[in-house]
This record gives structure tokens, C-alpha cells and sequence, in this order.
């Protein structure tokens, strides 16, 4: 088992906290009867805000790296499918593609053979891995590979793989300019994005956000999309844009993704999950209100991780779950 480093645990861990929350917010802002000024302003009211399927994946993605270190495929798509709750709003062909898979159809089979041979495109793959690059954050070549072999297992589509890197660099770039103090800017944040990707459209539309960043969100969703489709194309060319003006203020990244519309929880997952990267719950990060209101996230992660670890990795996910206090020495 590779070594686990308990700072690049802590940056996962608050980059999963920063996901699951925008997860939540996104599928539940229209229930809260709130309006959109009120994420920025003030906190919003208590509850139980549930997350959707970006959660339970980006969660089994952050168990196989905590107990592991690494991203072993045929564990982490055997976990995927073991775990699919169907009430999390996972889309049919996930369905299908899982259930396949528990069946016991080889993976490599089922991704392949996924929209007529293309493979999927989906933005699945990208909306999951935002605390892998954390995790990775002072080895971009190694966020880059790993996020690849994240993706594969359910995403044999070029686009859908673009996807995921894009977010994992973003992901370590945020974490890794926490660790430096520094706040990179926006047009430096996509250089870095666009430097580790592979050509296609998505690629294409990144280097257009990067054209826009001076544009309101609006007109930025019109051009480059904004997950109405569950495309990578589609989605994360926005998220990059948002996370690389929003780095330092988490309530205004989410409240620029739900603004625009489309598919909010996986934006806001993706952006939220960049963004608290680099922030924790320091000024301008997520709010521990937000926090507390957050369905708990699953008691496996939680107990199966802390025994694996020991007491000191117990005292990190005491101080990370519901119940236990934050510390951001990061």
C-alpha cells in the first residue's frame, strides 16, 4: 500500500466536503424557497440538504485512495457498482452500466460497448474526482494518471476522460496554491487546466472560457454550455471558468452555478469541490453552516477508513464528519 500523506488527506477531505455540499445545494436550492442572493448573504436555513450520485461516487473515490493510496480499477468499478443507491439520481445508463457490471460483465466490455461503441461522454467522471487531485495536489502528473484510471472504468468516451482530468488538475492546482499561500490568477488557473489536456472539444471550450473571463455567467453558459446535456463537453468547460474567478469565495462559486441554470448539483459539485481545495472553511470558504446542514456522508467511509489509519487518522475524520470540530491547519 502506497504511503498516505495526513496533509493531502485533510486537502481530499475538505475538497469531498466542499463537493458534497455544492451537491446538495444544487439539488435542493429550489426546495429552500430562497432567493439566489441569500447564498452569498447569508446562511440559509437549517435542514437535511441530500446529496445526489456526484457524492456517493466522489466518495468511494476518496475511500480507495484513503485506504489504499491509489486508484486500482477493477476495486474502485467493482465499489461503484456494489454501492449504487438509485434514490441518488444516478442516470440510466449509469444504471445499466453498473448493474452490468455487479452482473458480472468484465468492465472493459460494458464501457466500450456504452452508445453504440463510442463509450460514454457523460460527465460522470469528471463530477467525482475533484478530491483526487487534491489528494495529489504536489504531483500533477500523478493527478493526471490517476484521474485517467478513474475515469476509464465507466467513461471510455476521449471527452468524458478530458473531463475528469481537466477537474482533478484544477483540483491540485487549488489545493497546491493553498499549501504555497497564494491565490493563482484566473487566466494562470486555466493555463495550468489547458496544459494537461489532451485535444477535443472540451479542451476547445476551455481555452473559450479562458477567452471569456471577463464575461457575465449568463453569457459565459450560452457559449460554452452548462451541463443541460450531462456532457463533459457540456459542463465542465463552465465549472473551469467559475472555479478559476471563485477560487477564494466558495458561496459565490455556487451561487454563480446555480445562476446559469443546467445541471446545478454536478456544477456546483465540481466547482465546490475545486474551490474548497483550496479554501477549507477559512474566510471566504465553506460555511460551516452549510456544512451542518449536509446529509451525513456515508458511515462505511467514516468507520471502515478510521479503523484502516489508526487513531490519528480517527481524530482527522472525527474533526471532518458531522459531530466532530474543523481545523484547518492546512
Amino acid at each position: 500500500m502506497a504511503s498516505i500523506d495526513a496533509v493531502h488527506v485533510d486537502l481530499m477531505l475538505d475538497s469531498l466536503d466542499g463537493l458534497s455540499v455544492g451537491d446538495a445545494v444544487g439539488a435542493e436550492f429550489l426546495v429552500l424557497r430562497r432567493p439566489l442572493a441569500d447564498l452569498q448573504t447569508g446562511d440559509l436555513p437549517p435542514g437535511r440538504w441530500e446529496w445526489t450520485d456526484d457524492t456517493e461516487m466522489a466518495c468511494t473515490v476518496a475511500g480507495e485512495l484513503l485506504e489504499h493510496g491509489a486508484i486500482d480499477q477493477d476495486r474502485l468499478v467493482a465499489a461503484f457498482a456494489a454501492r449504487i443507491d438509485q434514490r441518488r439520481d444516478y442516470g440510466f445508463m449509469t444504471v445499466d452500466t453498473l448493474g452490468r457490471i455487479r452482473r458480472g460483465v468484465p468492465w472493459r466490455q460494458v464501457t466500450a460497448a456504452a452508445f453504440g461503441g463510442q463509450g460514454s461522454c457523460g460527465n460522470g467522471a469528471a463530477m467525482r474526482v475533484a478530491p483526487l487531485g487534491a489528494f495529489y495536489a504536489s504531483d500533477p502528473d500523478r493527478a493526471t494518471a490517476e484521474a485517467v484510471r478513474s475515469a476509464q472504468v465507466t467513461h471510455a468516451h476521449r471527452e468524458g476522460i478530458i473531463g475528469a482530468v481537466a477537474v482533478a488538475v484544477a483540483a491540485a492546482t487549488a489545493a497546491q496554491a493553498r499549501l504555497a499561500g497564494t491565490r493563482p490568477a484566473p487566466t494562470e488557473f486555466l493555463a495550468t487546466v489547458l496544459d494537461r489536456l489532451d485535444d477535443g472539444e472540451t479542451t476547445r471550450l476551455i481555452r473559450r472560457a479562458y477567452a471569456l473571463l471577463g464575461a457575465p455567467a449568463g453569457q459565459v453558459a450560452a457559449e460554452i454550455g452548462n451541463g443541460t446535456s450531462v456532457t463533459a463537453q457540456d459542463t465542465v468547460p463552465f465549472t473551469m471558468w467559475a472555479a478559476a474567478i471563485y477560487l477564494d469565495d466558495y458561496r459565490a462559486a455556487i451561487a454563480t452555478c446555480l445562476s446559469v441554470g443546467g445541471d446545478t448539483d454536478t456544477t456546483s459539485a465540481i466547482v465546490g469541490g475545486i474551490v474548497a481545495a483550496h479554501t477549507g472553511t477559512r474566510p471566504g470558504g465553506l460555511p460551516g453552516a452549510w456544512l451542518s446542514a449536509r446529509e451525513p456522508l456515508p458511515d462505511w467511509l467514516d468507520r471502515d477508513r478510521a479503523q484502516q489509519h489508526g487513531k490519528q487518522a480517527a481524530a482527522r475524520f472525527r474533526r471532518w464528519f458531522p459531530g466532530g470540530r474543523r481545523n484547518d491547519s492546512v
